[in-house]
């Protein structure tokens, strides 16, 4: 009897120990509950999916229809077991720790047109304008640093407003909102996002609002601020760059903070030699790798120099290269080599 009770003593401790453990581990518990929730959002859809369907006069298209609607189900539900995989993988960097980071207000500026300590790789100078291309894509980005400010759960956030052109048409119009934080840290509090889309047909060709999503803004539903820039980046450090659940979740790894060009093949790979050349002839690039816990396996690397900020990103999936063609602020943006 006194050989049971210690055993069955033993395996209540086992099981109060390994409650306790699973406790702890609020990243993976975040995934699967959000696994949870991605299936009954398929689901949901689905469903609407068929009513659309039961609607079809035709009985070919309906059959049709009926069958999209299978296949949908089928591949959505394959992308919320590839989110769960890649959250779970993802909680191996971040860690298992609550993501809840205490922001006090007085640690930040409020006035941008005097920084206490600016991140000198990610400016937020007023008046600031970069310029961007994506040849393959045929895509051209814009983004400023407005004369515009936000209070945000206490934290005056400047608005940078980036316009995105596909085919010369207008694609995307965003205001991100950024915090400078007194200790050189730049916080990512929000933004909002608007893409629009042109039809084959329409006449005359207007970019219509097809989505607002992806914008987030910390302290509504939920969302918390992520660092956008740290202020001492060192190689390996893992951080939330976007936390909105379900809707914005990006994570950024820093993969060198000593780049230049012909150090290490696998970070020059599709890089324009001359472009990191000219930025990072001193070896102070920084090198990020960024990724969404909501697009498994899709990873871009950005690359920042100091007083430019950021001046190129290669999408990995795609080997998309997009790349500062002009910037306002600083004499080495003069003829820069384009795309």
């Amino acid at each position: 009897m006194k050989t049971t009770g210690l055993i069955l003593t033993a395996f209540v401790l086992f099981i109060a120990m390994s409650t306790a453990a699973q406790a702890q581990n609020f990243c993976s518990q975040t995934a699967q509950t959000l696994f949870n929730a991605c299936k009954a959002g398929v689901t949901d859809d689905f469903l609407v999916r068929n009513a659309v369907c039961l609607n079809i006069s035709d009985s070919a298209e309906r059959d049709e229809c009926f069958s999209d609607s299978e296949d949908s189900r089928n591949e959505d539900n394959q992308l919320c077991r590839d989110q769960k995989d890649w959250r779970l993988q993802s909680c191996k960097l971040v860690g298992q720790d609550r993501y809840d980071p205490d922001i006090d207000p007085a640690d930040f500026d409020t006035d941008f047109h005097n920084l206490t300590h600016p991140n000198p790789y990610f400016p937020l100078t007023i008046g600031n304008k970069w310029t961007f291309k994506d040849k393959v894509e045929n895509e051209v980005d814009v983004i400023e640093i407005l004369d515009q400010t936000k209070l945000i759960d206490g934290v005056t956030c400047v608005v940078s407003r980036d316009k995105v052109f596909k085919d010369g048409f207008l694609s995307e119009f965003t205001d991100d909102w950024f915090a400078q934080n007194m200790d050189k840290n730049v916080w990512y509090c929000g933004e909002e996002v608007k893409e629009y889309e042109v039809f084959d047909g329409d006449h005359p060709k207007r970019p219509e609002l097809v989505s607002i999503d992806g914008s987030f803004k910390a302290g509504r539903d939920g969302d918390k601020p992520g660092i956008i820039f740290q202020a001492n980046p060192k190689k390996d450090d893992v951080y939330f760059e976007e936390f909105s659940l379900a809707n914005a979740e990006d994570v950024t790894r820093i993969l060198s903070d000593n780049y230049s060009f012909g150090k290490n093949s696998d970070l020059d790979h599709l890089v324009p030699q001359q472009l990191a050349e000219r930025f990072c002839a001193a070896g102070d690039c920084i090198v990020t790798e960024d990724f969404s816990l909501l697009e498994p396996g899709i990873i871009a690397r950005k690359y920042a120099a100091r007083d430019i900020g950021v001046f190129l990103e290669i999408e990995l999936d795609t080997n998309a290269v997009i790349q500062l063609t002009d910037c306002n602020f600083d004499p080495r943006c003069e003829n820069l080599p384009q795309p």
